[in-house]
C-alpha cells in the first residue's frame, strides 16, 4: 500500500532533520533568557545560533 503524505501547513522550508542536545546550566539559562527576550521558541533560537556559525566556516 502506498504511503500517504501527511496533511499539514505547506512550507517552502521543511524541517525534516531532528537533533537531541544536552546543555549545561549556563547554556540553558542563556537560551531561556534569549527566548524570552526575543519571543521565539528554543528551536528558532537554536537555528539562529547555527546560522551565525556559517561565517566561521573555512571556505
Amino acid at each position: 500500500m502506498p504511503e500517504k503524505k501527511k496533511m499539514g501547513r505547506p512550507t517552502d522550508n521543511p524541517k525534516d532533520t531532528s537533533i537531541h542536545v544536552r546543555l549545561d546550566a549556563e547554556c540553558k539559562t542563556i537560551l531561556t533568557q534569549y527566548c524570552e527576550q526575543e519571543q521565539v521558541t528554543k528551536m528558532e533560537a537554536t537555528r539562529r545560533g547555527i546560522k551565525k556559525l556559517k561565517d566561521d566556516l573555512r571556505k
